[in-house]
């Protein structure tokens, strides 16, 4: 029973058939320019997430070749930092939730 002064308080029931969507992962894109050099973003790739060079190579001609590359993916704070260190290397990156 509720004291004196302590009023039921009523709960309302979502009303809307609203999915939650998972926790789903986030990735972060690094896309083609007619800026840097094959070189140097090999080089940033070692250089920001510790990439072996075979790695950062094969990274950088996705980029080259395809257009983008997958570079990191997890979570929305890890992303946001990732995209900010590369766009302070001179990067195009985005990121955005992993399909």
């Amino acid at each position: 029973m509720s004291g004196p002064g302590t009023a039921p308080v009523e709960v309302d029931e979502p009303v809307d058939d609203v999915a939650v969507d998972a926790d789903r992962p986030w990735i972060v894109l690094v896309w083609n320019d007619p800026i840097n050099l094959m070189a140097y973003v090999t080089y940033v790739f070692q250089k920001v997430f510790g990439y072996s060079e075979e790695r950062a190579t094969k990274l950088m001609l996705d980029v080259h070749h395809k257009g983008r590359a997958v570079v990191s993916s997890g979570s929305r704070e890890k992303a946001e930092l990732d995209v900010f260190r590369l766009h302070e290397h001179g990067l195009w990156a985005t990121m955005q939730h992993d399909r």
